[in-house]
């Protein structure tokens, strides 16, 4: 069995739903060495998200942002942690519903998604910069 960690490093997007797996996969060559094992990442942020969802249908993600920004409203009489704009909490809120991480299985180097998954940044923030991401390989090598 094996271990590999590295940091990814997402480039800055406006506020929305992104697609990652290419990000992600070009600054994770390791992968490629695994047989079988997992992918797990976690976003080191408070005011964005990972999760899985639908990877060919751009209306997907922008109804998610919709939903969300339903869902989670900005400038509400109850929020006192405003620091940084009106869209602080609601940032903190969305992604602490979403979650900060994602585990993928692996198999023959590549990533096990179903055929309509891809890999979701939820950017919760209108001026956001880069985001960082560890990545954790474990399991068995190619041989």
């Amino acid at each position: 069995m094996s271990w590999h960690q590295t940091h990814i490093t997402l480039r800055p997007r406006q506020r929305g739903f992104h697609l990652i797996d290419d990000e992600v996969l070009t600054q994770l060559p390791q992968l490629g060495y695994y047989k079988v094992g997992l992918l797990h990442l976690f976003i080191q942020h408070t005011s964005a998200s990972l999760t899985l969802n639908e990877n060919a249908d751009p209306t997907v993600r922008m109804d998610m942002e919709s939903h969300f920004n339903h869902f989670v409203p900005e400038r509400q009489s109850y929020y006192r942690h405003d620091y940084e704009g009106d869209d602080d909490m609601p940032a903190h809120i969305k992604s602490s519903t979403l979650g900060c991480e994602v585990t993928i299985p692996v198999s023959q180097g590549r990533l096990q998604l179903g055929t309509w998954q891809g890999i979701y940044l939820g950017e919760h923030r209108d001026h956001a910069g880069s985001r960082s991401v560890v990545a954790t390989l474990h399991g068995q090598l190619l041989e």
